[in-house]
């Protein structure tokens, strides 16, 4: 071992060198032809045939090798590639040997070398030239497998990206990685052989783990069943197996996989679902050409709308939102992603009437996305007011301004904690919800027909948003624990961003106005599961090496969220993971004269007035964990009174 060691960090020789070998090796091969065509008679090398042949041969071979450049590969990462340039250039010295020969006979010049020799020169020439650097990039990989730290890995996908991450581990000395097999579904696959790993099925997981001693598993295909690969993740995961994965086939540049681009699994891919199929044909009909806003546009949903809308050729997209950093980086990320497609940021306020009256009149939107809000609930529980302002009366001016200057539809994206909410934040949305639904109900009514059309969504949590719980699991973890969990009970709806965001701009197309359009959340996750998972696929062990902690529940949180209230239920649509509640209808006039109070408690700052009047407005709204739970018994004392 203290021999090989040292063999590991040997620096790449000069070309020189490759070429100075492969003449060395190509010299050998013709003695040996000339001794095999001379039936190894020893005085056939004292001859002049033998001098002027050898000195004629390894002339041409010498300026095969300058022509075809054969000493430029690198001998420890010999491939497949490199034996087709041997081949190539033993099959072009062969030829000029040939058409000197002919020359030479054509001239009467004295120097004929043998048809048969030059046969057996090239194949004993080719197999020398291959054998020797395959010999060397076996060396390498062995002195690499017997390195301390080495770490044994199984392939998810015996296709092409599998093949890809074995060749690309070969290629790479520096990595610990040592691929000993693969696993695949694929049936004619199953027991066969790729480069010597033998290929397992899927059920046969464990069995090679064990086997092998594997450390760490790579997902290196991207037609694995959702339900599959998350099962053989578990497995990986409860017998300390590290789970990789590659990136996108996308971003792999020119087909060259990189292995820093090989990254630990994230949680987001594990909750992933299959992916959504939307409409292209008619969201382009209905939106090129259009001006598009989005309000909360450098949020994570507003953002990922921007993106989305870049594929539909839109006239414009305005990014309207007011921190300033964040809105800049959004539209020089979307610029190069997008390069034709015009994008225009307007740092305002949604509360400010005069600047988004300024946003109205100078761009006159046909479409707007209506993204922005305060979204965190413990913070809205301790800041009502603001949760107000904000997601009531920004909303409040954004409908109203909407209608005034024509816009074709409005999407409002709404909450889960709007249904029965027992938060602020939750309630605030129901609000919301309820004015601009009352609002598209009145303008049918009054004008018989639907100018501006009001489409509500509603969902549950996004992966990855701006802080949600697992950036707050990741920070924990990283900095060693406890991982916070508020119940050991709780649970949440997840879905991911890009999901949740395709599936706003698709019910914002087939909206006809005054819906209020669920999503399909899939199973609710349990948070405590989500901790665990989080922590293994970290490398760690919940409970000895990263500890779980509950901290109670936060005021106004919910132990199940929920996606409709107790009045409520679905009809289907054309998608299949998107659902219309059917709900109750709002008179306008009593919802406008009910937020008019409202705004009269907002001007008095008193925060137990303002949540007493959205109980008012929200009669579903009961406070969990709260100190606005005593708002709840003065009603009931009142009601029984």
């Amino acid at each position: 071992m203290r021999i090989i060691k040292p063999l590991n960090h040997i620096k790449i020789v000069p070309r020189w060198i490759i070429f100075m070998f492969d003449i060395a090796v190509s010299a050998s091969a013709f003695l040996l032809a000339f001794t095999l065509y001379n039936n190894f008679s020893v005085d056939s090398f004292s001859k002049l045939d033998f001098s002027v042949e050898f000195l004629f041969c390894m002339t041409l071979t010498a300026i095969s090798f300058l022509v075809f450049k054969l000493y430029s590969g690198i001998v420890r990462y010999t491939s497949a590639v490199d034996s087709i340039r041997i081949l190539s250039t033993i099959v072009f010295t062969s030829i000029i040997m040939f058409i000197a020969k002919l020359i030479f006979i054509a001239l009467q010049i004295q120097i004929n070398i043998p048809t048969n020799l030059i046969i057996i020169y090239a194949l004993f020439a080719f197999t020398g030239l291959t054998t020797y650097r395959t010999c060397i990039k076996i060396f390498f990989q062995y002195t690499k497998s017997t390195r301390n730290g080495r770490k044994n890995a199984i392939v998810y996908g015996a296709g092409d990206l599998g093949i890809a991450v074995k060749r690309t581990f070969e290629h790479d000395f520096r990595s610990e990685k040592t691929i000993v097999a693969y696993i695949d579904d694929n049936e004619e696959k199953i027991g066969k052989s790729i480069d010597g790993l033998k290929i397992y099925g899927s059920k046969d997981f464990l069995r090679a783990v064990h086997k092998f001693g594997v450390d760490e598993l790579i997902i290196a295909s991207s037609n694995i069943d959702i339900e599959v690969k998350n099962n053989i993740i578990d497995q990986a995961l409860e017998h300390n197996v590290t789970v990789l994965t590659l990136p996108p086939v996308s971003k792999i540049i020119n087909g060259d996989l990189s292995p820093s681009q090989i990254k630990q699994i994230k949680i987001e891919d594990l909750l992933e679902r299959a992916p959504i199929q939307i409409s292209n044909e008619k969201l382009l009909d209905q939106l090129r050409g259009k001006r598009v806003l989005v309000t909360g546009a450098a949020g994570s949903i507003g953002s990922e709308i921007s993106k989305q809308l870049g594929r539909y050729e839109p006239q414009m997209i305005i990014l309207c939102d007011q921190a300033e950093s964040p809105l800049h980086n959004l539209q020089l990320d979307l610029q190069d992603q997008y390069k034709n497609q015009i994008y225009h940021t307007f740092i305002a306020d949604i509360r400010s009437e005069e600047r988004m009256r300024l946003l109205f009149e100078t761009f006159k939107p046909h479409y707007v996305y209506h993204a922005a809000a305060y979204k965190h609930v413990p913070m809205m529980e301790n800041h009502p007011s603001e949760g107000v302002k904000t997601n009531v009366f920004g909303t409040y001016l954004l409908s109203n301004l909407a209608v005034e200057f024509d816009v074709q539809k409005f999407v409002f994206v709404s909450t889960d904690k709007a249904v029965n909410p027992t938060n602020v934040m939750g309630a605030t949305k129901r609000i919301a919800e309820k004015y601009v639904q009352s609002l598209n109900n009145y303008l049918t009514t009054v004008n018989g027909i639907k100018s501006t059309r009001f489409i509500t969504t509603r969902f549950g949590n996004v992966l990855g948003s701006n802080g949600s719980v697992i950036p707050r699991f990741k920070d924990q973890i990283e900095k060693g624990g406890p991982v916070t969990v508020t119940h050991p009970d709780i649970t949440r709806y997840f879905m991911t961003i890009p999901e949740a965001c395709q599936l706003v701009i698709e019910a914002g197309n087939m909206g006809n106005g005054g819906e209020i359009f669920v999503f399909d959340m899939g199973k609710s996750v349990k948070i405590m599961d989500l901790a665990k998972k989080m922590i293994r696929l970290s490398g760690f062990t919940p409970f000895k090496d990263i500890d779980i902690k509950f901290t109670g529940l936060r005021p106004g949180e919910k132990l199940y969220e929920e996606l409709l209230n107790d009045l409520e239920n679905t009809m289907p649509t054309h998608h299949e993971k998107i659902m219309i509640a059917k709900v109750r209808e709002n008179d306008f006039e009593l919802v406008k004269n009910e937020i008019h109070v409202l705004s009269k408690e907002l001007n008095s700052n008193n925060n137990l007035n303002i949540v007493r009047q959205m109980k008012v407005m929200v009669p579903e709204f009961k406070s969990q964990n709260s100190i606005y739970e005593q708002l709840d018994k003065e009603k009931m004392v009142n009601i029984n009174s």
